[in-house]
């Protein structure tokens, strides 16, 4: 039944890649094969990336990245490496066995190690790993065991984020214990402090990488610069307007439709996606010199929370842990 779903979402997915590859020429310089397990795809992600580069035009040196967990197979990591996936990004969020319990993953410290060692033997250098931090009944301490876990690992990109609780899960209905606030704001910044200090640039409020290493495909999100997203779930900022398909599997498998989402790009955006970059934004480009601006620009300098470069803006990494607070400030500026 797995298999005849799996086999029916792909030619779906397929046919949906002929059709939206037909539509336009457009030159795509990255591609990004996630949203949950494209590894159990195994020996067939050749024929997606076969369908992909066949309809649409993808660039030599493009940026190609699959999402896959720590129990991904070798049959996948070499189908995907000789189908011209060059970027692996792994969900590993802990090296500690009690906490990734705790998170319900069902592989262990030694398992994700092993897991980044056979991604290596396939012939991936572009590694990034997630790192969830905050964690229940975590501390600094814990925190810097992991850090020098994911150091060891020895790859060039990590995405850390702090636990947020949904609603409806198995912690949205019985919550853990959580550092407070405070601690969280510590192990935030203790993280920026340490990974800066072993040669990572913190390029975003929750991405470090090594010189070079930047994920392309997502700094294209931050740049509000246009995507197009196919398959259940995706999303797309495509030809000036948002949309989206539905999650729902079967019905992107029957009928594929998009549901219109607005409208993009304007300053509010570009302001709000803009600053979560360590680089920030360029103030000339979306606010009026007057005094309320520079009243409210000089508060955030040198409240800590930012920092200001002729017209470049952007923030701190005590900026970034407050960031929603620091933004809408800036967004109030705009008339």
């Amino acid at each position: 039944m797995v298999d005849n779903l799996m086999d029916n979402y792909l030619s779906a997915l397929t046919k949906d890649i002929k059709e939206k590859g037909g539509h336009t020429d457009r030159l795509f310089d990255t591609v990004y094969i996630g949203g949950g397990t494209p590894a159990i795809l195994e020996s067939k992600i050749s024929d997606l990336l076969k369908s992909i580069k066949e309809n649409f035009n993808i660039s030599n040196g493009a940026e190609i990245t699959a999402e896959v967990n720590p129990d991904v197979s070798d049959e996948f990591l070499n189908s995907a490496y000789k189908g011209g996936i060059n970027r692996i990004s792994v969900g590993i969020q802990s090296g500690n066995d009690s906490e990734l319990k705790t998170l319900g993953r069902t592989h262990t410290g030694e398992q994700a190690k092993e897991a980044v060692r056979r991604i290596k033997k396939a012939g991936f250098k572009n590694i990034s790993a997630d790192l969830m931090i905050c964690l229940p009944e975590s501390d600094k301490k814990s925190l810097r065991n992991n850090l020098l876990y994911f150091l060891e690992l020895d790859i060039p990109h990590i995405s850390a984020y702090m636990l947020k609780i949904e609603p409806k899960t198995k912690f949205g209905i019985l919550p853990p214990s959580l550092p407070d606030e405070d601690l969280q704001a510590e192990q935030y910044l203790y993280m920026c402090q340490f990974l800066e200090e072993n040669g990572y640039n913190h390029y975003e409020i929750s991405n470090f990488a090594k010189p070079g290493f930047e994920s392309r495909h997502n700094l294209k999100y931050w740049n509000c610069e246009e995507y197009l997203g196919l398959g259940a779930s995706a999303h797309s900022f495509f030809e000036g307007k948002r949309f989206y398909y539905p999650r729902d599997i079967k019905k992107y498998i029957n009928s594929p439709q998009t549901v219109f989402d607005g409208y993009g790009g304007d300053r509010f955006e570009k302001i709000m996606l803009g600053l979560r970059l360590k680089k920030g934004i360029d103030l000339s480009e979306f606010l009026p010199y007057n005094d309320m601006v520079n009243e409210r620009i000089s508060q955030l300098v040198k409240s800590g929370l930012a920092e200001k470069n002729g017209n470049e803006f952007s923030l701190t990494d005590k900026g970034m842990l407050l960031s929603n607070s620091v933004i809408n400030a800036v967004l109030e500026l705009i008339v």
